[in-house]
């Protein structure tokens, strides 16, 4: 396989493999090339649903998503992202994780990696942001690493800005919301393999800091957000027809440009989350 870096921060396109019928051996280069470029880009793929669920199954447990409406009709453990319709209802979720997260990050064991595959893919719109989070950790000055040292901090999926809007539009209904309650996780974690150190801190969801007064922990989750969310940690993902792209929840954050695609523009992606150990 082909691999070539897509920043000097984050990211890796790779060409000339074939996911549908991976060996043991590509499957390790695989494995070794994400825990070192953190976000992977497959290009010209033509994975079909088995073979999407049979990738993401070698990596690990897969999710079956509680917004149970938008996983696929035959394959529940694919969600589907769609702007699209059938016979008058939704194909997928159309707007989607258009704020800034980490995968699950609200539950007691968050997602290791999610695996997109892209069925329909507009001429333009619908990028995907990502920022790598052992950078944002590493460019922190030594005093404000020392602060964090044993901090914890609420994770929340339902999460209000200052402003009370939710940092999702999704409906969701009693028992799903159920399945949602609080969970702590340190606000800097390290990587179950790589043992490199993350911020595990994200806009979307991180809530507020165990332990700490409301406007002491805000101030500092506020200070942490601007730092990570800088422009220049950002890679700017603009997707082709037959990508197929992974990345790694443990320290990656993202964030999807959708909220504003034109309707006329069809876009439909099949996704696979691959779930992960609780944050130490």
């Amino acid at each position: 396989m082909k691999v070539t870096p897509l920043s000097s921060y984050i990211g890796a396109e790779v060409r000339d493999l074939d996911l549908e019928h991976l060996d043991d051996a590509q499957f390790e280069a695989v494995n070794q090339t994400f825990l070192q470029h953190q976000l992977l880009v497959f290009r010209d793929q033509r994975l079909s649903p088995q073979g999407q669920l049979s990738f993401g199954r070698r990596l690990g447990e897969l999710d079956i998503h509680i917004l149970r409406q938008y996983n696929h009709p035959e394959y529940p453990e694919i969600f589907v992202l769609s702007n699209q319709t059938k016979d008058g209802k939704p194909m997928g979720i159309a707007d989607g994780g258009s704020y800034w997260h980490s995968d699950f990050a609200f539950r007691e064991k968050p997602a290791k990696a999610t695996v997109l595959n892209a069925i329909t893919i507009p001429p333009e719109g619908g990028n995907t942001l990502f920022i790598n989070m052992y950078q944002t950790y590493e460019e922190l000055d030594a005093d404000t690493k020392r602060s964090l040292d044993g901090l914890q901090a609420v994770h929340r999926y339902r999460k209000k800005s200052a402003g009370g809007e939710e940092s999702t539009r999704v409906q969701m209904t009693g028992s799903q919301l159920a399945e949602t309650p609080d969970i702590a996780h340190p606000v800097v974690r390290t990587h179950p393999e790589t043992g490199r150190k993350a911020l595990y801190v994200h806009p979307g969801m991180t809530a507020e800091i165990v332990g700490w007064g409301e406007r002491e922990g805000q101030e500092l989750l506020d200070r942490l957000f601007a730092h990570c969310t800088q422009e220049k940690y950002q890679y700017v993902l603009r997707w082709s027809p037959g990508d197929v792209v992974m990345w790694d929840n443990r320290c990656v954050m993202h964030k999807a440009t959708t909220r504003n695609l034109s309707a006329q523009h069809a876009r439909t992606i099949h996704r696979v989350t691959i779930m992960g150990d609780r944050p130490l």
